[in-house]
């Protein structure tokens, strides 16, 4: 009867350390996998001038254009390269006339395809200080989700601050430092000259929503964490915002403004309230969480 145990033990052995190697190779946190709409494709589109979404369902990437080169802003999972690529083609441009690789979060479903994405087109990564080290180690001195590798690790070129402009050709983005979600998660911001001459203040931006598990009050996952969510809070509704989007299409309602294949219309994204109310239920959100920790604790 050991005889027979023994084998058998040994094989699931083999087995359960197969798919620990597997799940280790493609640098997932968890092994159930992303979720669907992570990885589901979906269309490139014009969002306003010359900002466009060519990510997936509901993984954001952002492409601004210009006559100089282009900035990508996140580019989603580990595999999102093609379909990237795909999504910024089917819009008339071309990936390897990227210049300048940005991020909102330096979080492995929003990073994971920047080293690939890098070296096809030999574009800077330009990241906050905070964001920076994390990127740099692949996600191992993430606060919240460290510990060990999720992403294949990037050298950044350049630390962006809060309230620098970024240039490139005769496009101007400012960098928004409002951290939370991470230590430098970023939004950026531009004025957009829409076909009907009106202009138009963009924000690509990084929304305050807190992953579960993360501590704010007690043992606080990084210190200073709580109030940085505040700071953000008070920093975004204080900007002046027409048309926003976001690092995950469902933080912007994206699918309820824009249908596959929709006409473009500067008007579609134009939604100032929107992005109020928006910021007002995070920070309702924020103090439940806060009341719950306190409550469990």
């Amino acid at each position: 009867m050991k005889q027979r145990l023994i084998p058998s033990f040994a094989f699931m052995l083999m087995f359960f350390s197969s798919i620990t190697v597997a799940f280790a190779q493609q640098r997932i946190p968890s092994p159930v996998g992303p979720p669907e709409n992570w990885v589901r494709p979906f269309e490139g589109f014009r969002i306003i001038g010359n900002l466009y979404g060519v990510g997936s369902y509901d993984l954001s990437v952002f492409l601004i254009t210009t006559d100089d080169g282009h900035i990508l802003i996140n580019t989603g999972l580990r595999d999102s390269t093609q379909m990237i690529r795909n999504n910024i083609e089917s819009l008339g441009f071309s990936l390897e006339d990227v210049k300048i690789l940005l991020t909102q979060q330096a979080h492995w479903d929003h990073t994971a395809a920047l080293a690939e994405i890098k070296q096809i087109t030999g574009a800077e990564i330009w990241a906050t200080v905070r964001d920076a080290r994390v990127l740099e180690d692949g996600g191992f001195s993430d606060p919240h989700f460290g510990g060990r590798e999720s992403f294949q690790p990037v050298d950044v070129d350049k630390i962006i601050r809060d309230g620098e402009v970024i240039r490139l050709g005769e496009l101007e983005l400012t960098v928004h430092h409002h951290p939370g979600h991470t230590e430098g998660s970023s939004s950026y911001s531009m004025a957009v000259i829409g076909e009907d001459e009106e202009e138009y203040n963009v924000l690509v931006a990084n929304m305050g929503t807190i992953n579960n598990g993360k501590n704010l009050t007690i043992d606080p996952t990084y210190s200073g964490v709580a109030d940085d969510f505040i700071e953000t809070y008070e920093k975004q509704k204080q900007l002046e915002v027409d048309v926003w989007v976001a690092a995950h299409n469902s933080q912007y309602n994206m699918h309820e403004k824009y249908r596959s294949g929709q006409p473009y219309n500067p008007e579609t994204f134009v939604d100032p309230a929107g992005f109020l109310r928006a910021i007002e239920d995070l920070e309702r959100r924020y103090e439940d969480y806060i009341e719950a920790e306190q409550t469990q604790n």
